[in-house]
């Protein structure tokens, strides 16, 4: 039976831990945030409902212990997301995360960490430092959530399904992400056919501004986010080799960025070189650049 654990189980987590537990498959999931109380609720609640599925879950309040023997360690323990930019939470986020990591490095844990808390490109890259895991075993959702956006968006505007438009986000989780329209398509047709450059400019501010407006409107973001953790998941756990735009480590800027990386059993196990037009090579160096100066602030380069 495949082990799961999901470390801060606020509204990420826990919306996280209700898709996993609609899936038919045998899991244990162990459950670890500081407030056990409210936890111990959630888990009886869900178990109750888990009676009318087909699902073969076991749920638990957990312990670090539990990552010994994990497959994949899902980390959404992070700041409570406001309309800012994402970078300005980053020293509080930091605390969190150096908190988690030091209970990491004192277990035998071998598997596939997932990160889903923000500044995700900055947070993914100190989960990876601070434990030393090699970059291939962690992951951050990254532009994954923000290409979900960007094809929801269009599918809206021109009438075709979502999972048919092929289009990639790409760079921060953040305000200098940016949309690769060069190598968008439907079918074999450049989605230029379909968009005109007023609409494609207005869909690229809408999508980066998206996470904001539904914080404003909601209070929070979690579905989305959630579904790729779920996604990327299944993914590792069936060994699909699904192709994603995730946040991993970039070896010609030295950063966690989000580029197109096949994901399965060993975690990333491509990173795949797309060509860009020079613009979109300088839109995501800018990018990179955004993300190094912000992990500065944390990790001076002589620290790493």
């Amino acid at each position: 039976m495949k082990k799961i654990v999901i470390i801060g189980c606020g509204n990420v987590g826990l919306e996280f831990l209700k898709k996993i537990c609609l899936i038919d498959m045998a899991l244990d999931i162990s459950l670890i945030d500081l407030d056990e109380e409210k936890l111990t609720g959630e888990i009886l609640d869900l178990e109750h409902s888990l009676v009318y599925s087909n699902s073969n879950i076991n749920l638990k309040l957990g312990t670090y212990n539990d990552c010994n023997d994990a497959d994949i360690v899902v980390i959404t323990a992070g700041v409570p997301q406001s309309t800012k930019n994402r970078l300005d939470d980053l020293e509080k986020a930091n605390e969190i995360i150096v908190d988690i990591t030091n209970n990491l490095r004192n277990t035998s844990f071998n598997g596939i960490c997932l990160v889903a808390c923000n500044p995700l490109d900055v947070i993914t890259e100190l989960v990876a430092h601070y434990t030393d895991y090699p970059y291939n075993k962690v992951i951050g959702t990254g532009t994954m959530l923000d290409t979900a956006r960007l094809k929801s968006l269009i599918s809206k505007k021109i009438n075709i399904k979502p999972n048919d438009i092929n289009v990639y986000v790409l760079g921060e989780h953040g305000n200098s992400e940016f949309i690769a329209w060069s190598n968008a398509n439907i079918g074999l047709e450049n989605l230029s056919q379909f968009l005109s450059i007023e609409e494609k400019e207005e869909l690229e501010d809408e999508t980066r501004h998206m996470g904001g407006t539904i914080v404003k409107h909601k209070g929070y973001t979690s579905d989305g986010v959630a579904a790729c953790l779920l996604e990327l998941t299944l993914t590792i756990l069936k060994d699909l080799k699904k192709v994603y735009p995730v946040s991993n480590y970039n070896t010609t800027y030295d950063v966690y960025i989000s580029t197109p990386c096949i994901i399965g059993k060993n975690g990333i196990e491509k990173v795949i070189n797309i060509k860009l037009t020079d613009e979109e090579e300088e839109k995501l160096e800018e990018s990179s650049e955004v993300i190094s100066n912000a992990l500065d602030k944390i990790l001076p380069k002589e620290l790493y």
